[in-house]
């Protein structure tokens, strides 16, 4: 893997990862929002083909698009870049659309920091919302694409504590010292 400082935070759906990047970015990282979240908002507004629930081939299209955009834009070099869902979250999304093979989604993409760092599922915390409509068992089913995805490509993946969101920062702040 290559020395990138673009780390992912990726996992289950409604596990933190918005929450953690809020807080890291006031610690004064840069951080980057989730592709996905901002695709629902604008197909809400709009005609909503490409809602993931509607079209997961055209959302998670748009998704590698905007992903790659937003790792152009924000790969900082020498500081670190937190990404909430990123290239590898939109290819297994594919993937799961189409049949296509992660690896083969994303061989013409530079990889990210080796270390992953995943909510698991933590049904307390969960809550589904206009724009999130899945239930706990899908968001369960997506995280174990994204693990077995994850370590398919290499990666050193962190399973995030169930901590205080301030313990969370503090746990990533560590673990990439």
């Amino acid at each position: 893997m290559n020395p990138s400082r673009d780390v992912i935070l990726s996992g289950c759906s409604g596990g933190g990862k918005s929450t953690l990047l809020s807080a890291l970015s006031a610690l004064g990282f840069a951080t980057v929002p989730e592709p996905g979240r901002r695709i629902v908002q604008e197909e809400l507004l709009g005609d909503g083909k490409a809602l993931p629930w509607v079209n997961l081939t055209a959302f998670a299209e748009r998704a590698i698009e905007i992903a790659s955009r937003d790792r152009e834009l924000a790969s900082s070099g020498n500081a670190w870049t937190f990404f909430d869902r990123g290239l590898v979250d939109a290819a297994v999304a594919l993937q799961q659309a189409t049949g296509q093979p992660v690896a083969k989604i994303l061989e013409r993409f530079p990889p990210y920091h080796q270390r992953v760092f995943v909510t698991p599922p933590w049904p307390e915390i969960y809550e589904s919302d206009t724009e999130r409509p899945q239930r706990i068992d899908e968001a369960i089913a997506e995280y174990d694409r994204l693990i077995e995805s994850f370590s398919d490509l290499g990666y050193e993946i962190i399973v995030l504590p169930k901590v205080s969101v301030a313990e969370r920062a503090a746990f990533v702040r560590d673990q990439l010292k």
